[in-house]
């Protein structure tokens, strides 16, 4: 690994996480570089984010597309020419194909508002209140062809409170969010996370099935 470590960071949204990435990095000594940002769509505020931070940016309209494999294969190729070490999904609201997937094998990341593998899938707020669960939280993982299933690097934990709305709990996700991200991205910066066929490793030891457990 080079002393700097190019990242291409997807997004389809807001860009919240984005722009966690992006303040973590102007920290001193984050070899991480955000070489640019994609989105399947031209009105995601995430590229106005992009744009003040002074990175390159790129639309892909995926309904521009005869199906998902000829996006994901226009996307391979905006991708690749930044030559990225990793490919972060920071809210890409799309379900990406084999191909893409096994193209990226090991520098993929995705981040998932849910303590995995407990509700994949979308409405993890909502499905947590009404099972009653006393903890929720959030996940980073590698991206394997298996939905949400990838190999766990971090999660976050927090209590759920008996008062709890679904937008308080959200919230509460959204602030743990923009603390793991960046810290599983400058991980593998560094050099010290990386996926091999133990699975998930931190400097050189394989991380528990649940990966690194942070309690809020």
């Amino acid at each position: 690994m080079s002393a700097q470590c190019n990242v291409v960071v997807l997004i389809s949204g807001s860009g919240s996480n984005l722009q966690a990435l992006i303040d973590s990095i102007a920290h001193d000594g984050n070899p991480a570089r955000i070489s640019a940002v994609i989105s399947n769509r031209a009105d995601a505020y995430g590229l106005e984010r992009a744009k003040q931070a002074g990175i390159a940016t790129a639309v892909l309209d995926h309904k521009q597309f005869e199906g998902r494999e000829a996006f994901d294969a226009a996307l391979v190729e905006a991708i690749d020419a930044f030559e990225p070490q990793l490919v972060v999904l920071a809210g890409f609201m799309r379900i990406l194909s084999s191909d893409f997937v096994r193209h990226y094998a090991g520098r993929l990341l995705n981040i998932h508002p849910s303590l995995l593998p407990k509700y994949k899938g979308l409405h993890t707020h909502q499905r947590a209140l009404e099972a009653g669960d006393s903890e929720h939280g959030c996940s980073v993982h590698f991206v394997t062809e298996e939905l949400d299933g990838g190999p766990l690097v971090v999660q976050a934990v927090i209590p759920v409170r008996s008062n709890d709305t679904l937008d308080s709990l959200a919230q509460q996700v959204h602030r743990q969010e923009h603390l793991i991200y960046p810290m599983a991205v400058r991980w593998f910066a560094e050099g010290r996370l990386r996926l091999d066929a133990q699975g998930a490793m931190l400097d050189g030891q394989p991380l528990p099935s649940a990966g690194h457990l942070i309690r809020a």
